[in-house]
């Protein structure tokens, strides 16, 4: 694949999450006035669906222009088209410049010839490489932690295991083992137990384990986009929200209680350091953000209270769905390149060329004319006096 291809598929990638996440605030916005704004778990559904679908963007796009459609309808096309509508009021060689501005700087940073595109290189390629030592030496202590571990027990395809250095209860996965981390202290207490079992195995059902891998993944891709750090939040919150939720449903299950041991887990989370070493991928009972002063924990425990709506996966919540992946693959179709010269951008061409050439033949004129300006004025000086 040739550099301007990769660098244009980076572009896109990015700003495709800039995109998915102003269109995920508007949903959420437009959802917290409805009856579907405490829907947590169809939302975390639709969250992860588009999660996966932003990172596989810049390959469906990469496979629709090959072998669907070579040239579809993109955002600079759309443009010129109004352009010589007469729907935009621009110069035409200003507004030449402006829709070739993307294309302008892929050039200069493929060519690589000035020195801000080698630092701006050098510094992406630092950054990434940082992110991905940083996700490589997390993994490292997530496999120590499960070395340092002792197996309780096994549920299903599930592994229990008991940790005297975890003082929070954690969720993880490999390849084709999945295994829940208990802190010791918490067998001795037997409803925190339970429910902070249920709670992890939860995760499980939800594909919140996945999720957070793929979000792991892209972090080295993303690590200087804040639009990625926004979506990541989202997704971490909807998932315990959710989490939350589909316990609550339970019969049998005791609301005070759960919001006790979550309180409990955030104290304890609190008093040990070592709940603040990063072990990733992972999904925590109570993340460590939770411990902070503008916590996310009463906002847990409020989403525990709220009422579910029934039927949210229903018509409705399908169509809105549908419209968001829907917004998204338009959006990715947009961003790509123009084709080679079409009937309207040479259109565009012909008029930039005339609007320079004029500009040229106007500048000797105006220059004559300022001269017999001038001579008529008598502002001239004798050749005596001079």
């Amino acid at each position: 694949m040739k550099t301007d291809a990769l660098i244009n598929g980076y572009l896109d990638l990015n700003l495709l999450v800039l995109a998915g996440t102003l269109l995920w605030l508007l949903a959420r916005k437009i959802l917290s006035h409805t009856r579907l704004a405490h829907a947590f778990q169809a939302q975390l559904r639709l969250m992860n669906a588009l999660t996966l679908l932003l990172a596989l963007s810049p390959f469906l796009m990469f496979a629709f222009t090959r072998l669907v459609m070579a040239h579809p309808p993109n955002i600079s096309d759309l443009l010129v088209a109004q352009f010589l509508q007469g729907h935009v009021s621009m110069r035409p060689s200003s507004f030449e410049s402006l829709i070739g501005l993307r294309e302008d700087t892929v050039r200069v940073l493929t060519s690589q010839q000035l020195l801000w595109t080698r630092l701006l290189a050098a510094a992406i390629a630092l950054g990434g490489l940082i992110c991905a030592g940083h996700i490589a030496l997390s993994v490292l202590r997530l496999r120590r932690a499960l070395r340092r571990s002792y197996t309780w027990k096994n549920i299903g395809g599930t592994r229990i295991l008991v940790s005297d250095e975890t003082p929070v209860a954690f969720s993880t996965r490999g390849l084709t083992s999945r295994y829940v981390v208990l802190p010791t202290a918490l067998l001795s207490h037997p409803q925190d137990l339970r429910l902070t079992l249920a709670h992890e195995l939860q995760h499980f059902r939800q594909r919140d384990i996945e999720c957070e891998f793929l979000l792991e993944m892209l972090r080295p891709l993303l690590f200087w986009n804040p639009a990625f750090y926004l979506w990541r939040r989202e997704v971490r919150h909807l998932r315990e929200f959710a989490c939350d939720q589909a316990l609550m449903a339970r019969a049998g299950l005791n609301i005070r209680a759960y919001c006790e041991c979550l309180i409990r887990a955030c104290s304890q989370a609190a008093q040990e350091r070592v709940f603040f070493t990063r072990r990733s991928p992972t999904v925590a009972l109570v993340d460590r953000r939770e411990t902070r002063r503008n916590s996310t924990l009463q906002q847990r425990i409020i989403a525990v209270t709220a009422q579910a709506p029934h039927g949210e996966t229903g018509i409705g919540w399908a169509l809105i769905s549908g419209l968001m992946m829907a917004s998204v693959l338009a959006t990715a179709m947009l961003m790509q390149r123009p084709g080679d010269w079409s009937h309207d951008r040479l259109m565009l061409s012909t008029i930039v060329n005339l609007e320079r050439m004029a500009s040229r033949n106007a500048t000797p004129a105006i220059g004559a004319q300022a001269t017999a300006n001038a001579i008529l004025q008598g502002s001239f000086m004798p050749a005596a006096s001079r």
